[in-house]
C-alpha cells in the first residue's frame, strides 16, 4: 500500500506546470514521479485539445486520464481513447457569427476533431497557435464542419469581456465563457468545465472528494479549485484566482506543482490522515 493510494492530483498546464522552458521542469518531474510511486494518481487539466497536448503527454508522468479542451474533453493517452467528451451546440456557428458582427475586433479558433479553424485570425491567434506548436486553416464560419468541442476567442482584454458579456447577457444557459488567459476566452457547452471533470474522473477511478487535490493559476481554473480538498495556485496566478482565496505555493517557474506535492506528502505522512483539513 502506499502513501498515496487513493489520492488524486489535477494539474493546470500552462503557466502552473508548465512553463517558459521547453519542457516541465526536473523538480516538478521528479516530485510528480515520487507522488505516482507512492500509489498516486496524477493527472492535467488544460485549455488544449488533444492535438496541441498530445506531444506534452509523454513528458510528464501521468498515470491517469487529462482533462482536455477546458473541461469538455476527457482522454486516455495510455490506451490511446477518447473516454467522454462534450460538444458546443449546433446553434454556436450562428451564435459567432452574431458576435463577430456585433464586436467586429473578434478573431477565434474553432475546434472539430483533431482540427482548428480559424476566423479573422489576429496577433493573439497566431502567438497562440505558435506556442501550441499546432496549425490551423482559416475559413469563412459558415464553412467550418460541425461540431465544435470547444472555441477559443481572441483579442485584447477589454474586448475579450465586451464579448464575454455579450453572450452571457444572451445565452447564459448554453454557454461556459470562461478566461483561460488574459487574451483568450474558452467557450464550452454549458457545464463542461474543468470542475464537471474533476468530479467525473475522480467518481471513475473511485476516489473520494476528500482526497482531490487541485492546482491552476487562472479563471478556467476556479471551477476545479472549488472542488478541491485543498485548492492550490501559484504566486503567479491570475488576480481573479488570488482574490478568490486559494492556498498559494511557488510560481510556476520556481515549481510550484512540487511544492504542492511537498504540502500533501507532510499531510499524508501524519498518523491517520484522511485527507485535508479545508481550513488553511
Amino acid at each position: 500500500m502506499g502513501k498515496f493510494d487513493g489520492v488524486l492530483v489535477v494539474s493546470d498546464f500552462d503557466d502552473t506546470l508548465y512553463g517558459r522552458g521547453p519542457e516541465v521542469s526536473r523538480e516538478n518531474w521528479t516530485a510528480i514521479d515520487r507522488f505516482t510511486r507512492e500509489g498516486g494518481r496524477f493527472t492535467v487539466a488544460t485549455g488544449r485539445a488533444r492535438p496541441t497536448f498530445a506531444a506534452y503527454a509523454r513528458c510528464v508522468p501521468i498515470n491517469a486520464p487529462v482533462i482536455l479542451s477546458n473541461g469538455s474533453a476527457l482522454y486516455d493517452f495510455s490506451a490511446g481513447k477518447m473516454v467522454y467528451e462534450t460538444y458546443l451546440p449546433i446553434r454556436a456557428r450562428d451564435d459567432l457569427r452574431q458576435v463577430a458582427a456585433a464586436i467586429p475586433a473578434i478573431g477565434f479558433e474553432a475546434y472539430h476533431g483533431d482540427d482548428i479553424y480559424m476566423y479573422h485570425p489576429n496577433e493573439v491567434t497566431r502567438r497562440h497557435l505558435e506556442r501550441a506548436h499546432a496549425t490551423a486553416r482559416e475559413v469563412p464560419i459558415l464553412e467550418m464542419p460541425l461540431p465544435w468541442s470547444k472555441v477559443i476567442l481572441q483579442q485584447e482584454r477589454t474586448v475579450l469581456e465586451q464579448v464575454q458579456n455579450y453572450i452571457k447577457d444572451r445565452w447564459s444557459g448554453l454557454y461556459e465563457a470562461i478566461f483561460s488567459s488574459a487574451v483568450l476566452l474558452e467557450l464550452t457547452r454549458k457545464g463542461s468545465n474543468k470542475g464537471g471533470m474533476v468530479r467525473y474522473l475522480a467518481a471513475l477511478l473511485d476516489v473520494r472528494p476528500e482526497h482531490v487535490y487541485c492546482i491552476g493559476d487562472n479563471q478556467n481554473d476556479i471551477p476545479m479549485l472549488e472542488v478541491s480538498a485543498i485548492p492550490f495556485a501559484p504566486a503567479n496566478c491570475a488576480r481573479e484566482v488570488r482574490a478568490w482565496g486559494p492556498r498559494l505555493v511557488r510560481s510556476c517557474e520556481e515549481n510550484g506543482v512540487a511544492e504542492m506535492l511537498e504540502v500533501l506528502d507532510g499531510l499524508y505522512s501524519q498518523s491517520g490522515s484522511k485527507g485535508a483539513n479545508r481550513s488553511f
